[in-house]
């Protein structure tokens, strides 16, 4: 079975070293990392990812943003986005769940339990 691939979207150098580790050593996801919004977007189309996670909050463009310019481009709309967020009060979560994301992940976590929520919200059994 091939490796599950994820690219993680955070400009949080610290997220960006942690979570590749723990996909790798945790569940041998290869782990494939941009920090901004328009490197996650050109990765997505250039290696096809399994799941992208996505930060909500960034500098230059927003998760929410970035996200609705992947769901108007064909070559990566399908690719299911987790949103990786501190804010998760009740307006937020509004917002998101008209969103056609594939879940939501609040900040912080703990590596393995990032892993156990990814696993149940994209329905994986590797």
């Amino acid at each position: 079975m091939a490796k599950k691939r994820i690219l993680l979207i955070d400009d949080e150098p610290g997220i960006r070293q942690v979570i590749p580790v723990a996909f790798r050593v945790i569940a041998s996801w290869e782990a494939l990392v941009a920090d901004s919004c328009q490197a996650g977007i050109a990765i997505a189309e250039a290696e096809q990812p399994d799941a992208i996670l996505l930060d909500v909050m960034m500098p230059e463009m927003d998760g929410i943003t970035a996200f609705g310019l992947m769901q108007v481009n064909p070559a990566i709309k399908s690719i299911p986005t987790i949103l990786l967020t501190a804010k998760a009060q009740a307006s937020d979560r509004q917002r998101f769940a008209q969103l056609a994301i594939a879940g939501v992940i609040t900040k912080p976590f703990k590596a393995p339990d990032l892993v156990k929520q990814i696993r149940l919200i994209l329905n994986w059994n590797d």
